[in-house]
């Protein structure tokens, strides 16, 4: 008979549930929050709050029990060297539980257990929150605050436009002086570069004739 045995099964066989909450517990010290189904942070829930009263003890023997639930000597550790003290003062209540919700496929319902102390499951339903509703706005029609690349996008497309009107605006004498300015530019240009390249033609001949008059004066 099952009278008073209230254990949660999670369809599993008594050593793969053992190995699942120990495994669950690990993560739950490791990481400080985890994300998992609902019925599983439920179980986990008193199976990690007993293994932080061991750490509260600090014994030897409290250490060797958590070893051989846990089986993992980096999870121990940081139990008893690093959550322990900080529950030092707090008689039980040690972990929290907040739900999300269903899970999009299978529609389990999901929560996130975290340590008291370390919060992170609060900012993480926000976020959510902020997400659904958002896209509940998109559905419906109702225009979002557009992003900064959207703004940006919009600001470059003005000023081009602008630029179009303003070319479109100016008189035909205006522009025929900007062209003639140009081309003028273009002239000096064109002979301040002619007359660089006729002087060296200069150097390089009156050289040339030097060394003619230095070569007669030899041969003389």
């Amino acid at each position: 008979m099952r009278h008073r045995n209230a254990i949660t099964k999670l369809g599993r066989t008594a050593s793969h549930r053992k190995a699942v909450l120990a495994n669950l517990a690990c993560a739950l010290f490791e990481r400080k929050h985890i994300t998992t189904t609902e019925a599983k942070a439920k179980a986990v829930r008193p199976f990690s709050e007993r293994l932080i009263t061991l750490g509260r003890k600090g014994t030897l023997h409290a250490r060797r029990l958590a070893l051989s639930t846990l089986r993992q000597k980096k999870a121990v550790r940081i139990l008893f060297d690093e959550i322990a003290p900080e529950f030092a003062g707090r008689p039980g209540g040690y972990t929290r539980i907040v739900k999300l919700g269903q899970r999009a496929g299978d529609g389990a319902r999901m929560a996130i257990i975290e340590l008291v102390g370390f919060e992170t499951a609060s900012k993480k339903k926000k976020i959510k929150e902020e997400k659904a509703e958002a896209a509940k706005k998109k559905k419906k029609g109702e225009k979002t605050e557009p992003s900064k690349k959207e703004e940006a996008a919009k600001g470059a497309s003005r000023k081009a436009a602008s630029k179009k009107e303003a070319k479109a605006a100016e008189s035909p004498a205006e522009s025929k002086k900007k062209e003639s300015g140009k081309k003028e530019s273009g002239k000096k240009d064109s002979e301040a570069g002619q007359g660089s390249e006729k002087k060296s033609k200069k150097k390089e001949t009156g050289k040339k004739e030097g060394q003619k008059k230095e070569s007669r004066k030899k041969n003389s």
